[in-house]
């Protein structure tokens, strides 16, 4: 299956249809010179209010995650983010773009007069005509005006069960037992933008039921899970991850659901909360399934600790699947063959996408995620406990059977549903970021 941030065409979604769209919908899925050519002639002939229910229309009808305002010297740039990249859409005179982007923090909410400060918002779907879903607004000062990046909101009542989510049948077997779990720490680890919200909620819908209180502390509520008591922070009234759990606590939960541990205080209340007959999820940024462990020791946590408390990791990436449509085959050159692991006496058929006006000229359509999951056995408890490092956690890890996310990519690219440069991007990814993840953890 494929997957995004969010919902299917959303911000936040994991969840994408690969089937071409209906004739009805495809007369509003313009390439990129279209859109550009449709915005342009706009701009003359109607008003700020009009263009902006456009732009965002068209932004969601191309599945986009983000909206991008960003001035210039000669106008402000509107892009799109599309499958994780961001696309060039038209570039908006400065006496126009200013008007636009008043009549967007009209729309959010915000203070149209002072453009010196950050500043969030928030548009409801209600507000406007043919609006999906909501859309959060965030600005900032640039040395060329203001910027304003809108977030495409998923689906508030969607869910995908994780069995669609993109995990392998060992991968999901591993799920099946963490979710089993009658308490402890499960993580879901990755870079921003990887989908993790998005696998947290397809969990606490697989535990959703009615003999489980969930309680979930989020910044912000993404989605409404029916019968979970969801907390959204504010940090205005004083209502933070830390306090919020620590209540939540007192109140008798079986489940709770931590949006994201950004601190120590937060990092050690979720793993006392894990060792005394809560089951706790949460997100972490953490290159790997193994750094997260050295993660949690930054926040001050004991190796014993976290050995007690943890049940599980689960790391994960997006990586962009071919255009259906738009494909051709060919065999594996010795070079990728190398990239794959496969003897180049027996190159293998590859896909790779054909580059059009519908997939802006990148030849992918969708993402799909791939996955690391990794239980701690009784042997990686013991190597915690006696403070192994992250890359020997993970040694270890792979000689008891761990598939690692390069091995998931490289399935996905044998199956014939992405690209060997999307393989080769995710492993300079992962090659980048281990050292800053060592140099941290020094």
């Amino acid at each position: 299956m494929n997957t995004e941030d969010a919902s299917p065409g959303s911000s936040g979604s994991q969840l994408e249809s690969r089937t071409p769209l209906p004739a009805s919908r495809k007369e509003t899925r313009l390439g990129n010179s279209a859109l550009a050519a449709e915005l342009s002639e706009l701009l003359s002939v109607v008003e700020p209010s009009s263009l902006v229910n456009v732009i965002l229309q068209r932004g969601f009808a191309h599945r986009a995650t983000d909206i991008h305002l960003d001035p210039a010297e000669e106008g402000t740039r509107i892009r799109f983010r599309i499958d994780g990249a961001l696309q060039d859409i038209v570039q908006v005179p400065a006496a126009k773009a200013l008007h636009i982007l008043s009549r967007i923090k009209v729309l959010a909410g915000m203070d149209i007069t002072d453009r010196r400060l950050p500043q969030d918002g928030h548009i409801s779907a209600a507000q406007l005509a043919g609006l999906p879903r909501d859309v959060r607004v965030g600005s900032s000062p640039t040395i060329y005006g203001e910027r304003l990046v809108l977030r495409l909101m998923p689906d508030a009542t969607e869910f995908i069960a994780p069995e669609s989510l993109g995990f392998t049948g060992e991968q999901m077997n591993d799920v099946h037992s963490l979710l089993g779990a009658p308490y402890g720490l499960l993580l879901v680890v990755g870079p921003v933008g990887a989908g993790k919200t998005t696998t947290v909620y397809s969990l606490l819908s697989s535990l959703n039921q009615p003999d489980k209180s969930i309680v979930t502390i989020e910044d912000p509520v993404e989605r409404r899970i029916p019968g979970a008591n969801q907390i959204q922070v504010d940090p205005k009234t004083g209502l933070l991850f830390t306090n919020a759990l620590r209540g939540v606590l007192r109140q008798d939960p079986n489940i709770i659901s931590i949006g994201e541990i950004r601190d120590a205080e937060t990092a050690q209340i979720a793993c006392r909360a894990a060792t005394t007959g809560v089951l706790v999820l949460s997100t972490l940024h953490a290159n790997n399934t193994a750094s997260a462990i050295d993660v949690l020791r930054n926040f001050g946590i004991s190796s014993m600790t976290i050995a007690d408390c943890l049940r599980g990791v689960i790391a994960q990436r997006l990586v962009r699947t071919v255009s259906v449509d738009s494909r051709e085959e060919y065999a594996a050159s010795p070079e990728e063959c190398c990239s794959l692991g496969v003897p180049p006496e027996a190159p293998p058929q590859l896909v790779r996408g054909i580059p059009t006006e519908l997939n802006f000229y990148t030849g992918f359509r969708g993402r799909t995620a791939v996955f690391e999951t990794m239980l701690i056995t009784p042997s990686l408890r013991n190597a915690i406990s006696e403070g192994l490092p992250a890359y020997r956690l993970r040694e270890q890890a792979i000689t008891e059977g761990l598939a690692t996310l390069e091995a998931s990519a490289r399935t996905l690219v044998l199956e014939k549903r992405t690209a060997v440069s999307e393989l080769r991007r995710l492993i300079h990814d992962m090659s980048v970021q281990t050292p800053q993840q060592t140099n941290a953890n020094a």
